[in-house]
């Protein structure tokens, strides 16, 4: 049983978080510590001027309060989002915040994961704790 659950969230529409919320359900320890976390990634700099004034404020209240609806179904759920590179930046939060679990979904491995590689791929690849994929 883990004491600290990371489930990182993409709001991509491809990873839905009910089977990873069920896992967790199912591996944690009584009083473990369920956290949803979403990584924003930084915008190019070219991009910024095309963007609306306070877009990034908007976008993030709203992505809050969907992970805070998520992480209210857990006793010691809480939610959390960072700015950075997504792989880089679950890596580095589950090492910094005594993360013993992240349960991150996966998907159909295309092309560009071949020569990119994937969020997922990273995270399994350098966590220093237990991964549990989903397909």
């Amino acid at each position: 049983m883990y004491s600290h659950i990371l489930i990182p969230v993409a709001f991509d529409g491809d990873h839905p978080t009910k089977p990873a919320e069920e896992i967790a359900h199912i591996l944690s320890a009584p009083g473990a510590r369920v956290t949803f976390l979403h990584v924003m990634e930084e915008l190019p700099a070219y991009a910024v001027n095309y963007i609306p004034e306070g877009y990034d404020k908007e976008t993030r209240a709203a992505i809050e309060a969907a992970l805070e609806g998520k992480a209210g179904n857990f006793a010691k759920g809480e939610a959390q989002v960072i700015k950075g590179h997504a792989g880089r930046s679950i890596l580095d939060w589950a090492e910094d915040h005594g993360v013993d679990l992240i349960v991150i979904s996966s998907h159909q491995p295309g092309l560009s994961d071949y020569f990119l590689g994937s969020t997922a791929a990273r995270v399994v690849r350098h966590a220093k704790c237990a991964v549990h994929v989903l397909r």
